[in-house]
């Protein structure tokens, strides 16, 4: 286990290793100059050659990639031509949004995916089973955008439970109505995630059902329920395990588009605000940040079904 264990933290430095040039990369390649933002339309092209080369943008890739990477060896993800403040400050910052939000989303499909999905495989030749499976394929086909939009009419504009947009000034010295403010987000996030869920745990279930170890349980007394919760839902909880990982990405995924469209100044917002200002030190080491939770995200993942799970540890 442990030489595994190293194995895959190898694969994941090399994977923020990689991460890393791309991201430099790629963002080198998108149009618009960060100098010519910071000066001005009136600014001439002496004056941004000046600024280009104050701020070391004129230097070549290869220094500047060196730099960066050295600043992230020390744990400095980089400082903002902008404003000149600390990316990680912000990210911390603006992290208080989002990872409250993103835990909201994922408890949310949780509790959407996993015992609705076990009933939609009970009841698959009853009508309730049919609708849940029915409504799951709906949902997940939704724009996640356009799913917001509906929760903010329905529980913002006609019932006026909920605030349709923004987030306290106060932030979380006001404890209720932050959470409230990110009730309709998680909502939008964890319903749609929750109903891919709930038919990944569909189909999974069904599986763990014409298993042998199940249908031997059956046959010697207990229902097919009783037979299902002690010998296959260990298995089922295996799968939904393998997938987390990816539901934690998508939610991520979404918590950007979502934070746009219910103006949370979370990283989500921050980051999309910061492409647009072409502040490249600032977007890399988000980009980058991100990337690394996801990756770290799928590690742990990884290492938790190998723990739980027997038989790949028997097979070292």
């Amino acid at each position: 286990m442990i030489r595994y264990a190293l194995t895959r933290l190898g694969l994941l430095v090399l994977g923020l290793a990689v991460a890393s040039v791309l991201i430099f990369v790629s963002l080198r390649v998108l149009p618009g100059d960060v100098a010519q933002v910071i000066a001005g339309t009136q600014a001439t092209p002496e004056q941004i050659a000046a600024l280009r080369a104050s701020l070391g943008l004129d230097a070549p890739l290869w220094t500047q990639y060196a730099d960066w990477i050295g600043g992230l060896l020390r744990g400095d993800l980089g400082t903002s031509l902008l404003t000149g403040t600390s990316v990680s400050a912000e990210l911390i910052d603006k992290a208080r949004v989002t990872v409250p939000l993103s835990i909201m989303s994922l408890t949310i499909a949780l509790l959407i995916g996993i015992p609705f999905g076990v009933l939609s495989a009970l009841g698959r030749r009853r009508a309730a089973g049919a609708a849940l499976s029915v409504a799951a394929q709906a949902l997940a086909a939704v724009p996640v955008v356009w799913a917001g939009l509906m929760l903010v009419v329905v529980f913002a504009v006609w019932l006026g439970w909920l605030p349709p947009q923004g987030f306290p000034r106060a932030g979380w010295n006001d404890p209720a109505a932050a959470f409230r403010a990110l009730v309709l987000p998680a909502l939008t996030i964890g319903v749609i995630e929750g109903a891919m869920l709930l038919r990944f745990v569909r189909s999974a279930t069904l599986q763990a059902i014409g298993q042998d170890y199940v249908r031997t349980a059956a046959a010697k007394g207990l229902t097919r329920t009783r037979a299902l919760l002690s010998h296959g839902l260990p298995n089922v909880g295996l799968s939904v395990i393998t997938v987390l990982g990816l539901q934690i990405a998508g939610i991520i995924v979404g918590a950007v588009v979502i934070e746009q469209l219910f103006t949370l100044p979370g990283v989500g917002r921050m980051l999309v605000t910061d492409v647009a200002s072409r502040d490249l030190p600032k977007v890399q080491g988000e980009l980058l940040a991100v990337t690394g939770f996801v990756l770290v995200v799928g590690f742990v993942v990884d290492l938790a079904h190998r723990l739980i799970d027997p038989r790949q540890r028997e097979a070292e």
